[in-house]
């Protein structure tokens, strides 16, 4: 435990000593907002009105901008728990271009242990900058409009740290058989372009045709953004509710934000996601370690 303690210090400090890796992680998520604030909010909120107006309800602007800030909110928090878990975990490939890895592989530490250990530095730092997305997205819908409660609030910085542990390890596998910078990059334009997409932030899954539906629903990360918006537009429907709004209403708004997830038209309960989501993590901190246990194996052959 001391060497694993050791390399988490050592990823940790080289990590932050990097000001163009930490200033870029930090940036991406603050671009997120100001994007997703400037051309998505106004998406979300005509669909709304018009969606209400057609049934013949009207919305007053505060809860309009709640609705609408939460989904937001909900989208940016899903795609950069990600992504910045891939600009986060960049330290593993550079320690490959300069050699350093190869030194470590010198000491008596073990490849899996020295896996784990790009593995906690890389949450320790991806947390940081998720969450103070989260903390910058809450203060944002203080402005817009504030439909949280402190139970709502904490179960969002538990979606977060479950979707960072998620993002780590998912880059972290991804990441490890990668070899230089140029692919580095690629992969995180890929990743960053596409993921939005396929877990439902930037379009919610119910808008999808049902053969995608059923593919998007295996996906860990769908489940996650489902979480998020039950958590950031709890407070909204609630709301609705006290204003009259009839109950099938309400559950026709959740199923339309992806609040209702399906799986082959059987609705996931809250529980389920959690569960679908801490084991996708644990199978995929499992298969990073066994990956770099086996190359440890294969690198002793020679």
């Amino acid at each position: 435990m001391t060497g694993l303690s050791a390399l988490v210090r050592r990823n940790t400090k080289l990590y932050f000593k990097d000001k163009g890796m930490f200033i870029s992680s930090l940036i991406t998520p603050m671009i997120l907002l100001v994007l997703y604030s400037t051309f998505l909010k106004k998406v979300f909120d005509d669909s709304f009105r018009s969606a209400l107006t057609a049934a013949g309800f009207t919305v007053s602007d505060s809860l309009l901008n709640g609705y609408a800030g939460g989904q937001l909110v909900s989208s940016l928090l899903a795609v950069s728990c990600i992504t910045v878990a891939f600009c986060s975990n960049l330290l593993m490939i550079r320690d490959k271009t300069s050699g350093a890895r190869q030194d470590l592989t010198v000491t008596p530490v073990r490849f899996g242990m020295l896996g784990l250990g790009y593995y906690l530095s890389t949450l320790v730092s991806t947390l940081i900058i998720s969450l103070s997305a989260l903390a910058v997205c809450l203060l944002y819908l203080s402005v817009v409009g504030w439909y949280l409660t402190v139970g709502d609030v904490l179960l969002l910085i538990l979606d977060v740290f479950l979707l960072t542990m998620f993002g780590t390890a998912l880059s972290s596998c991804v990441n490890f058989f990668l070899s230089t910078d140029g692919q580095a990059s690629a992969v995180g334009t890929i990743i960053s372009a596409g993921y939005g997409f396929i877990c439902g932030a930037y379009m919610p899954i119910s808008n999808f045709g049902e053969g995608l539906q059923h593919v998007l629903s295996f996906l860990p990360g769908t489940y996650g953004t489902s979480l998020l918006r039950n958590h950031a537009m709890r407070g909204v429907f609630h709301e609705m509710g006290e204003q009259g709004f009839p109950g099938e209403v309400v559950e026709a708004i959740r199923d339309s934000v992806d609040c209702n997830f399906y799986f082959y038209g059987t609705k996931v309960a809250t529980g389920t996601m959690y569960l679908i989501l801490c084991g996708s993590i644990l199978v995929l901190i499992g298969a990073y370690i066994l990956i770099n246990t086996l190359a440890g194996r294969k690198a002793g052959k020679r």
